[in-house]
């Protein structure tokens, strides 16, 4: 699996731009006024990882699969959308299928393009679309506690439970909190998802700056960090002008632009990198001779969860793991010296999957 992530912001912050460059499509049409991207873009892309290459050229991997991450551009949002504003039923519905939400701010200052309120403030913008998401989960809330009065007085134990969480969420709301910041039970784990909840989203608040302020970020980014820090959330700076000269380019040519433009890497990788640190993602590898294949899992999965992302009968009839760390399968040159050094172990199913193991699952039909 990989994962949903929808580009989310007010109308003119560079939200199309980014999609584009990010999918190599011009899907989204970036125009200067708002609501130009009126349906939601899906775009995937390749989860870039080094270490995939290096595992395929180590077993001489005919073909490379990376694991995938799909985005959606979803129309810009304006003050009032909890309340239908613009567009904002169809941008509260479309979020809900997503499972973070990377939030493009603008922190840049461009005189050609219009900001819908007439300034540059990121963090004001962000403080918008926060409230209007709570807003929305206000309203949605107090509708479905209505819902659950008859069946609570039935003594529906699942009605009484959803009534709990729902009441928790219009607590924090009401304070000024987004449902995310409440601790639930592992017991209440999965009614708390089945809520679906716009403010129980991560979100990675994206710095939209200038090509010259790539590299260090600005002024306006850093109060955007600074926001982002203390409400335990997180931000990354990314010129979307960048990206989208980059992705006009081969990859030889997009490095040297990198090197030029005094960057490190692709804003892409930085981006994907903070979205599977938001969602406490990591990553595994199935490797032989046809293929070399990574594979995305949440942290803590056991090892007969993991073999299930491949397919269900994995995990069904799930035996034991050969795992190999990915270290000592570069080290020592592949599957066969690992094993002929002890390095390959045999794991069963208590075993917690570590990010980079090469895996090779045995089970019954």
């Amino acid at each position: 699996m990989g994962f949903k992530m929808g580009i989310v912001g007010l109308p003119n912050v560079g939200k199309s731009t980014l999609f584009n460059a990010l999918t190599r499509t011009a899907a989204a049409q970036a125009a200067n006024f708002p609501f130009c991207t009126i349906e939601p873009n899906v775009g995937e892309v390749a989860v870039p990882d080094a270490r995939l290459d290096k595992l395929a050229e180590i077993a001489g991997s005919k073909q490379i699969i990376p694991t995938r991450m799909t985005f959606v551009d979803i129309a810009g949002l304006v003050k009032g959308a909890s309340k239908g504003e613009g567009l904002g039923n169809q941008f509260l519905a479309n979020i809900r299928e997503t499972d973070a939400i990377a939030h493009v701010l603008r922190c840049f200052e461009d005189s050609d393009v219009t900001h819908v309120e007439g300034r540059v403030d990121p963090v004001a913008d962000a403080e918008t679309i926060d409230t209007e998401l709570m807003l929305a989960d206000l309203e949605s809330i107090e509708k479905r506690r209505a819902g659950l009065v008859r069946k609570i007085k039935g003594n529906d134990k699942d009605a009484a439970q959803q009534d709990r969480l729902l009441a928790l969420a219009q607590a924090a709301i009401e304070d000024g909190k987004p449902a995310r910041t409440i601790k639930i039970d592992e017991d209440d784990a999965k009614a708390w998802r089945m809520l679906q909840l716009l403010t129980t989203k991560p979100v990675l608040y994206v710095c939209n700056v200038g090509e010259s302020e790539a590299a260090e970020g600005n002024a306006l980014s850093a109060k955007v960090a600074e926001m982002a820090a203390s409400q335990g959330n997180s931000a990354v700076v990314i010129s979307a002008q960048i990206e989208e000269e980059i992705s006009q380019l081969e990859d030889d040519e997009a490095e040297m632009f990198l090197t030029e433009m005094g960057l490190d890497e692709a804003g892409l990788d930085r981006l994907i990198r903070a979205g599977y640190e938001l969602l406490h993602l990591e990553t595994y590898f199935t490797v032989g001779p046809k293929e070399a294949r990574a594979w995305t899992i949440k942290q803590g999965t056991s090892a007969p969860k993991a073999a299930g992302v491949i397919h269900g009968d994995f995990e069904k009839g799930f035996i034991r793991a050969e795992t190999i760390a990915y270290n000592d399968f570069v080290s020592l040159g592949g599957e066969g010296p690992a094993k002929e050094a002890g390095k390959m172990r045999s794991e069963g199913k208590a075993y917690t999957v570590k990010d980079g193991d090469v895996l090779h699952f045995l089970f019954n039909t």
